[in-house]
This record gives structure tokens, sequence and C-alpha cells, in this order.
């Protein structure tokens, strides 16, 4: 599932289409993705309203369009968002077609697991649940005595397991958690009330370092990222530890339903 940098990288993709109206909406209204809202309320909603700005937030995209409307979007595990020359064939799995003068904004998602929404607001403002997420995790509303207290919550909670909780760390998922523990050297089941304080800040540090560098490397234009992460080297079986005093060979095991990846020799 696409995590903070896919997200930010590709709500990008719909930018071309600022200040242009929306001239046709086309929808397949049987799709999953329409299981918040009827599709023909987003053709109703969003035909002859120009798009105004995209916005991302850990996992969700907004985009706002003229006359305060919000479509709020989440791509799921396969959803794709891209721009199309208007004599593009329609695909089945074009979920979503925005139509505009000379090119059309296209939401594809061939397993529909991905969703969206749709607001109409008098008053020109985000939709509430916009405005309540938790804090970005390159913000400055991530201190470190908000991380510290939530931690706490949950001592009996494994450390990677509460770092893909989008309530305290909104757009970390599979692959950056197992990155942050693997950074700060702790192995990904340790349990978060068995972490000291030292230990805590350490995983607030490395949250936010590791967020500011996927950003850097994957949300401007897809990048690769350095053979020095644990990322690179965690897909299969057989993968080395990047740390050039070590190269213990990787473990890949389940942890709470979530595929882990950590080095045994690092990570003790």
């Amino acid at each position: 599932m696409p995590e903070l940098a896919e997200v930010e990288y590709s709500r990008k993709q719909w930018n071309p289409g600022i200040g242009e109206i929306v001239r046709e909406v086309r929808t397949h209204p049987k799709s999953r993705i329409y299981r918040e809202i009827p599709a023909v309320a987003v053709e109703k909603g969003l035909t002859n309203r120009a798009l105004v700005a995209s916005y991302a937030h850990g996992k969700q995209m907004m985009f706002e369009f003229s006359g305060g409307a919000w479509l709020g979007l989440h791509l799921g595990m396969t959803g794709k968002l891209f721009v199309a020359e208007l004599d593009r064939k329609e695909e089945k799995r074009d979920h979503l077609i925005l139509r505009m003068k000379e090119q059309q904004l296209i939401f594809s998602d061939y397993r529909m697991f991905g969703k969206l929404t749709l607001e109409l607001r008098d008053d020109g403002s985000p939709p509430p649940w916009w405005q309540e997420l938790p804090p970005q995790t390159t913000g400055p509303d991530f201190t470190k005595k908000r991380h510290a207290a939530f931690v706490k919550r949950f001592p009996k909670t494994p450390l990677k397991t509460l770092l893909l909780d989008q309530r305290g760390y909104p757009g970390i998922g599979n692959w950056m958690a197992d990155e942050i523990c693997w950074r700060i050297s702790i192995p990904p089941h340790t349990r978060s009330g068995e972490l000291t304080d030292a230990q805590i800040d350490s995983v607030w540090k490395a949250t936010r370092q590791i967020s500011r560098d996927a950003l850097k490397h994957v949300g401007d234009n897809w990048g690769v990222l350095p053979k020095s992460w644990l990322m690179t080297h965690r897909w299969k079986d057989g993968g080395i530890c990047p740390r050039k005093h070590c190269k213990a060979e990787l473990i890949r095991a389940d942890l709470r339903g979530r595929t882990t990846c950590w080095c045994p020799s690092c990570q003790r």
C-alpha cells in the first residue's frame, strides 16, 4: 500500500489540471471505490468546477475544486493517478475520469481497494475529517512530547505495529516502519513498554528523518532509494544487511499479519 512519499508523488500527478474546468465526469457506478458516496453524486458535484489545488496528508489525498468542493482520495493497494490526452481510450480499470479542455485526469484502480469521498462546503473550508487528521511526521506538531505519550499508551504493542498506527504516524507503512526499527537498532517485535526514554526519543528522530528522506527521494520524481537503506534489501529472502560492518543475512517473518524484516545482528 502506498506510503507517505508515494502518496505525495501521486497527488502531484493531477497538478497539470490545476486551473482547468472539469467539462465531463466519467465513472463506473458499480465500482467499489464508490462505497462511501454514489458515483452520480461525484459526477454532479465536480462537473463545471475548476481544480484549485492538491494536498497530501499521510496516506490521504485531497483535491480542492472551485465552489467549495473537496474530493478525498485513498489509493488503496493499486490505485494510480495520471494525466492523459483526450483521445486515450477508456479502460475498464479507469473508475474516475475528469475530462477537461485538452486533457483528462484519471484514477485507475484494478483491485478497487481505493476509495473516494466528496463534500461540498458552503464556507469553503476542508471537511472536518481532514482537519482532524493527526500531525504529519514531518510537521512541527509532531513533537517529542506527543510522540512519547502515544508510545506509552500502548505498552504491550510491538514497536513495528505501533509505527503502523495511522493515529500516531500518518503515512508510515510497512517498509518505512522496518526502516525506522533498523536505523535505531531495535528489533521490530520489541514491546513499546520495554523502550527506554532514550530509545523513544530515537524513534521520534528516526521517524522524522526517514519521512523527510523518503519525500526527498520518492516524493518529487519517484527516484531510487539509496542502497544503504534496508528498504532496498528487504523484499526477498536471502537479503543482506547493508551496513558495511555487518552483512548478516536478514530475517523475514510475520508480525501481527505484516511481513517484517530485520537484521538479527544489528537489532539484537
